[in-house]
């Protein structure tokens, strides 16, 4: 492979990943220094084919996460501007509120720290009796619920397309990154798959899934790895079921929001997703199996502490995964009519989690600096909602690297 000689840069700085993020870091760099000559390398043959494009379409109103977190100020702040990029560039959206609903009085508490926790970071919520619940859904059933009107939907793939174009990056599809040479005094030499190589002041790493993996390439240990999990969802054959958004309340030990509807832009209503072990870093199904990277999940010391501090949890997950009228057991908590033939199989999504290697859950988006590199080593759900200031702070990231580099 060439290395980096001085002087001989294809662009400035060079995004591995053309998801949600990459892209609109992309677009934030060209919007606050225009000229700044960027390319996009995705492995993908488009954008939003993982993350961006496999999930929910949930535009998150950010009331679910903790206070002064980059979770919750850029969720709050990304969900009204992404309603305002949509509106601007005609992108499928609509704000439509979501209902969270206690069906067990053991919720209950946790329900009023929800409306706690979302008055802290300046969200308005209504809090509602059993009763009231049929004002916003006449099929949900629960003991209280509370209404954040400021949840919408969109189309997220949509979004990513819109970013590539308006970014003025090169993006290239099929341009899998194989290996990296950083040298902190010159640069960067990216090698791809086809064999092209694309030598840059500065790499920014937003590659999902594969985000650990391009940290070690890149010679930096990211002190945390990728550990898939899949989302499985359900389309709703009756959709005239449900009006809106309709979430349980979230168990606070796990990032996943649990089994959800949601009302799509298409009018169509998905249900799930469930979370599941993946058996590769894209197993979007059981029979996707992909031993390496099985083998480096299992081989990595947090897996096994996760695994250990909540199986039974894991389990139930598991069952559900199996069992269809499990799922169906799980919905009908929230939506009593539902029936298991109800339920039409759909898409999953595979959520790229980082785990510590004590087993803990990044449960914050974590963007790490190194030499000549800024890499994003955890950003899930909300990160679609968020993914617009999100990436105006790595382009500060990268420009200020790109300025040091220049001195």
């Amino acid at each position: 492979m060439a290395q980096v000689v001085a002087g001989s840069y294809d662009c400035d700085v060079v995004v591995v990943g053309g998801g949600i993020v990459g892209l609109s870091t992309a677009y934030a760099i060209g919007r606050a220094a225009p000229g700044t000559r960027v390319t996009v390398l995705e492995k993908e043959p488009g954008p939003a084919r993982h993350q961006t494009g496999r999930n929910s379409g949930v535009i998150h109103s950010g009331i679910y996460y903790r206070p002064g977190s980059l979770k919750a100020r850029y969720a709050v702040r990304g969900a009204a501007e992404m309603v305002k990029f949509c509106a601007e560039y005609d992108i499928p959206h609509a704000v439509t509120g979501k209902l969270i609903v206690a069906t067990d009085r053991a919720e209950l508490p946790r329900l009023h720290a929800l409306v706690q926790r979302g008055r802290e970071n300046g969200i308005a919520v209504r809090e509602l009796c059993a009763a009231q619940i049929a004002e916003y859904e006449p099929e949900v059933r629960g003991l209280a619920a509370i209404h954040v009107g400021t949840t919408g939907i969109c189309d997220y793939g949509a979004v990513a397309r819109r970013l590539a174009e308006a970014s003025g990056a090169d993006v290239r599809h099929g341009a899998e990154v194989v290996r990296v040479d950083r040298r902190p005094d010159r640069g960067v030499a990216v090698l791809t798959a086809a064999g092209d190589i694309v030598r840059a002041r500065v790499l920014v790493n937003c590659a999902g899934l594969h985000c650990d993996r391009i940290a070690l390439l890149t010679g930096d240990e990211p002190g945390a790895r990728i550990v898939p999990f899949r989302g499985e969802y359900y389309e709703l054959a009756r959709p005239e079921l449900v009006r809106g958004l309709v979430y349980p309340v979230p168990d606070p030990a796990f990032p996943f929001l649990g089994v959800h509807l949601t009302r799509g832009t298409d009018e169509g209503v998905h249900v799930g997703p469930n979370a599941v072990p993946a058996l590769a870093r894209e197993g979007y199904d059981w029979r996707t199996v992909r031993p390496r990277e099985l083998g480096a999940t299992l081989a990595w010391p947090g897996s096994w502490q996760l695994a250990r501090r909540h199986w039974r949890y894991g389990a139930g997950e598991l069952h559900r995964s199996l069992s269809k009228p499990a799922f169906a057991r799980a919905v009908r908590r929230l939506l009593p009519a539902v029936r298991d033939e109800d339920l039409v199989p759909t898409a999953a999504g595979v959520r790229a989690q980082a785990v510590l290697r004590d087993g803990t859950l990044v449960d914050d988006f974590l963007i790490r600096e190194a030499p000549r590199a800024v890499h994003v080593l955890n950003a899930p759900s909300p990160a679609a909602t968020a993914s617009l200031p999100i990436g105006r702070e790595i382009a500060r990231r990268a420009l200020a690297g790109l300025a040091g580099s220049e001195r």
